[in-house]
């Protein structure tokens, strides 16, 4: 998105950049979720319960059940929030923020900005982990940062205006002294 603070990149660093990435998209799979949690609702309150009890209550319990995760799990990456202060960068996913990841930038070695970075490419949306990739927070196409950790890991995340949050996490790295590690 935009740096909040009107500051030049070569100011204190103690302004903070914030970005954020919205999947609108996301929010049919929500739809879905609610439909089939209303469902279960509906067969719950208005079934006769005299015959096929075990069955109707599998139903009931099922429809509820698989519209709670994909209402919730859609929902939680609908959007996701970066936020790159003087020590760290944090995201924070969906609504309620959950889920939330906090990187202290002396555990980043680099950032690298990813000019386009599909779900396809991480197995869909959302907290994704592939051992030949990394982990990363998908939640639309597009540019992307990417952290290089201290542990060799990699760090991706989808974000609007993803030049300027690696520039800006580029400019907060500290130099590492031999021998000494925070």
């Amino acid at each position: 998105m935009r740096d909040h603070h009107p500051h030049s990149e070569d100011s204190a660093h103690s302004d903070v950049w914030t970005g954020r990435a919205t999947n609108r998209v996301q929010w049919l799979p929500a739809l879905a979720g609610a439909a089939c949690l209303a469902l279960g609702i509906e067969l719950a309150v208005d079934s006769a319960w005299t015959s096929g009890v075990a069955a109707l209550a599998m139903s009931v319990v099922g429809c509820i059940a698989a519209g709670l995760l994909v209402l919730f799990g859609t929902l939680a990456f609908v959007h996701v929030a970066v936020k790159v202060d003087e020590d760290s960068l944090e995201v924070r996913c969906g609504h309620m923020g959950l889920p939330r990841r906090r990187i202290p930038l002396s555990h980043v070695v680099g950032a690298d900005f990813a000019p386009r970075v599909t779900p396809r490419q991480w197995g869909g949306w959302g907290y994704r982990w592939r051992p030949d990739k990394g982990t990363a927070v998908i939640v639309r196409r597009g540019e992307g940062v990417v952290l290089r950790l201290g542990d060799g890991h990699t760090f991706t995340i989808t974000v609007d205006n993803a030049e300027a949050a690696v520039r800006i996490i580029r400019a907060r790295l500290r130099p590492t002294t031999s021998g000494v590690t925070r």
